[in-house]
């Protein structure tokens, strides 16, 4: 729901840094011509060399321009520019100084900007390292100047020095100005690392409540995720997205509220065929018009925790239950293994021992299944690539329980989004699904054909699984049941094979449901969370 930062973009203030370093150059340049060329200036400032010096002005602005137009190369070869360009500035420096009078302190004046930009861009070693280059060649100038003027220099060795101390100082402060910015802009980096954390973890919330939101703007829907989707009859992505054409049950109540202020606390449903809500209103003020946060509360959710409780409760007594059985059980089926071994047993006592051992196994499956649901792991939800998932299952499948004349069918559609779920969790629902379609989804002497189709519903509806068979199918007056714990239409079932995928299905936020197959036959789909959030 909330947009990620964009991050910060180091390049770019390299970038930006070289740009007005070069700028400041061009134009330091620029000013070298004009002064050259400008009879005005020449009223002012002495040139003992003018071609010498005309043609170092004129090459110096040749070689800033260059180095200008070098922003968009690698930022390591940038970098090295702007070394060149640094060491470039002093030699200009010095042969300014050499070939002019009048200029001395003004030209080491205007040094000392690039001195400090070199303090700014560069690491301390190489920012000494030209502040010394600046230094040494002041001095060096000096002692000419003092050869030259038979030891009356123009310039006096303390302004000499005091330009030394400048250039040391500048790149000291420049220093200490990079370190305090490298330490903000670190400072906002984990900053705006910790938004896009939190940025993320809102969206993933969002996504994955089983409460419907939606976001309004006017009367307007501008967001919302995938449970608003479905309960307000998961509309197509073409469809409009203002409020009054998507409910009118939900448009009355959102103009009642906004006159009254109050929400109204009777369920009602907003689209045909989804269950009740109630719909809940909240603003969020921001500039211009605020926006309006709804959230649709499933009213069945209520009592479907309400039976959770019941069932986790009774779930709990089960398996204590099954724990004190399995002991006395263990003991009558050893005692008919001890039996069966008897010589002097009938023919109808064997049969009768038969019924005990049979009966004995079955009892033994349905306290294994109980034990495994009360001992059941916390689900571990993983981003999964379903075409890539349902492949390797098949493979495995088929390997695992011969088929025969049986045939498994896959069918993936493309382009589909990676869901959220237990991947062991995963492979325990469809393998009892699969397994349970082969066993009954064929008709009399007929082989099984089991289908299972990763799809979307439509072009941007949710993803589901759906395994289906060409059986008989599922009495429609007993569909309601089949999810129910020990609910079972066959002597070999435990009837607790749906219970535990729908409790899985629960507990990775997907749902399981018996659909109707327009070929015939039983047909389970689970729909998942897509990991997205549809915006418009």
């Amino acid at each position: 729901m909330i947009s990620g930062l964009s991050r910060f973009d180091m390049g770019d203030l390299a970038r930006r840094e070289h740009y007005f370093f070069s700028l400041y150059r061009v134009l330091g340049a620029a000013i070298l011509v004009f002064v050259c060329f400008s009879s005005y200036a020449r009223q002012v400032i002495v040139i003992d060399s003018p071609r010498l010096m005309s043609g170092v002005a004129i090459g110096y602005l040749i070689a800033a321009a260059v180095i200008f137009s070098l922003g968009q190369i690698e930022i390591r070869r940038l970098q090295w520019a702007s070394r060149i360009g640094l060491g470039l500035d002093i030699l200009t420096a010095c042969l300014a100084i050499q070939f002019t009078q009048g200029m001395d302190s003004g030209i080491a004046s205007l040094l000392v900007m690039n001195i400090a930009c070199g303090g700014v861009l560069f690491p301390l070693s190489q920012s000494l390292t030209f502040a010394a280059a600046a230094s040494s060649a002041g001095f060096l100038l000096y002692s000419w100047d003092l050869q030259r003027t038979g030891g009356l220099p123009e310039r006096s060795i303390g302004e000499v020095g005091l330009f030394v101390l400048i250039y040391f100082a500048v790149t000291g402060l420049a220093q200490l100005l990079q370190s305090e910015v490298a330490q903000r802009q670190k400072v906002v980096e984990r900053q705006e690392s910790d938004i896009a954390g939190l940025s993320q973890l809102n969206d993933l919330i969002i996504r994955r409540m089983r409460t419907g939101v939606l976001v309004l703007l006017g009367e307007r829907i501008v967001r919302f995720n995938e449970a608003a989707w479905m309960l307000l009859g998961s509309p197509p992505q073409s469809a409009s997205m203002a409020l009054p054409d998507r409910s009118a049950e939900l448009i009355a109540r959102f103009r009642h509220w906004r006159v009254t202020g109050e929400n109204d606390e009777q369920a009602v449903s907003v689209a045909d065929g989804t269950p009740e809500v109630v719909p809940r209103f909240v603003t969020v003020p921001q500039a211009g018009e605020p926006l309006t946060i709804v959230f649709l509360e499933d009213t069945s959710m209520v009592s479907r925790q309400a039976e959770e409780l019941t069932l986790s409760s009774l779930g709990r007594l089960s398996a204590s239950i099954a724990h004190e059985i399995r002991n006395p059980l263990g003991a009558i089926s050893h005692a008919s293994q001890l039996l069966a071994e008897s010589e002097q047993l009938s023919e109808s006592d064997q049969h009768l021992l038969g019924i005990v051992r049979k009966h004995c196994l079955r009892m033994n499956a349905i306290i294994e299944n109980i034990l495994q649901l009360s001992r059941r792991k916390r689900a571990r939800p993983e981003s999964v690539s379903l075409p890539v998932w349902v492949t390797e299952f098949a493979q495995e499948f088929r390997a695992v329980q011969p088929l025969g004349e049986d045939t498994l069918l896959i069918e993936v559609a493309d382009n589909l989004p990676n869901i959220i779920f237990d991947p062991d969790q995963l492979q325990q629902v469809v393998w009892n699904l699969t397994k349970n379609a082969m066993r009954y989804g064929r008709k009399p002497g007929a082989a099984a054909q089991v289908r299972i189709c990763a799809r979307r519903l439509d072009t941007s509806g949710p993803v589901v699984l759906e395994v289906c068979d060409a059986g008989p199918g599922i009495d429609p007056r007993l569909a309601t049941q089949i999810f129910d714990p020990f609910f079972s239409t066959g002597e070999q079932s435990t009837g607790l094979g749906l219970y535990i995928a729908s409790q899985i299905c629960a507990a990775n936020q997907a749902s399981i449901d018996q659909v109707s197959a327009p070929e015939g036959g039983a047909c389970f789909r689970i729909g998942f969370q897509s990991g997205q959030i549809t915006v418009h």
